[in-house]
């Protein structure tokens, strides 16, 4: 991919007050991104951390980068996305020419890129890369509720996309607030073998309690202990979980107690066996996605 020397990204996304993992995949993948040299400059901003989306208007200098692209490190289209971010960062649709000259290009979240089916493909490979397919059940899991209606809409997208392909022998959209709940996963498959995939940005409370409580499979593992502000910030401490295939933080052992519950794979139970990813915003390859998306909005 080209270098853009006048041109900078901005990578939007929710972020958490009480929840330092939620910025994490996000500052992880800018890292990688500003490794690249794609930009001149790569940036980050959060709605509810900082640098906060309004101090995103200030952090490029108009007489060095001409052009801004703004990529929402989003599951999907919704409020967040059509609502939220236009209005903090100033944005009149697609394309915003500033008073400074600058031109701003919004891009589509992440999760509507159509290599989110291959990434999902991937992670569930990832983490079981032994078992036959054929006897295989593969769970989409979102949260669900009319809170989260456009994410429910997006696994079921991916679902019925992976679905079509014939590998598993079948693949499921499943939610924790709304049926078909991920709960009843034991009444929804009838496979030897059975694949959980978090879809969502970071991992955080749903990926390393909620979910696994859902599923029968949290009282095997340690509680969660947060890792400090500092150590998940920093895109230094990044590194591969050749475990998971996801990113992960180097940090104390309270840090890696948190992943614990993805480290133990496969989970016995009635029988059958039990495979739970990290969730697919921590995956490597979404700084591809985020790129493509940002020179997507060029067009």
């Amino acid at each position: 991919m080209s270098s853009e020397p006048n041109s900078a990204l901005l990578i939007v996304a929710h972020g958490s007050t009480m929840n330092p993992d939620s910025s994490a995949p996000t500052l992880a993948h800018a890292a990688e991104i500003r490794r690249r040299k794609a930009f001149a400059d790569v940036q980050c901003a959060f709605w509810k951390e900082e640098p906060s989306l309004r101090d995103a208007l200030f952090l490029f200098d108009a007489e060095s980068i001409h052009e801004v692209y703004v990529v929402p490190n989003f599951i999907s289209e919704g409020y967040f996305t059509q609502m939220v971010v236009p209005r903090e960062l100033e944005l009149k649709g697609r394309t915003t020419k500033r008073s400074n000259g600058q031109i701003w290009r919004y891009s589509e979240p992440v999760g509507n890129h159509a290599l989110m089916t291959d990434l999902l493909l991937k992670r569930a490979h990832d983490i079981a890369p032994d078992i036959a397919l054929a006897d295989t059940s593969l769970l989409i899991v979102a949260h669900g509720t009319d809170l989260n209606e456009n994410s429910a809409v997006a696994a079921k997208r991916e679902a019925e996309k992976i679905r079509a392909l014939g590998k598993y022998a079948a693949v499921l959209n499943v939610y924790m607030e709304e049926p078909p709940l991920v709960s009843d996963w034991r009444g929804l498959t009838t496979t030897p073998n059975v694949v959980v995939v978090p879809f969502f940005i970071s991992d955080g409370l749903h990926s390393y309690e909620d979910i696994p409580q859902l599923l029968g499979i949290a009282s095997r593992h340690p509680e969660r202990i947060p890792h400090t502000r500092e150590e998940s910030k920093d895109p230094a401490m990044k590194l591969l979980d050749t475990s998971t295939g996801s990113l992960d933080f180097v940090g104390d052992d309270k840090s890696s107690d948190s992943r614990e519950i993805f480290r133990h794979n496969p989970h016995h139970m009635d029988g059958r066996r039990l495979f739970y990813a990290p969730s697919i915003g921590t995956d490597p390859g979404f700084a591809d996605i985020i790129l493509e998306q940002a020179f997507s909005a060029k067009s």
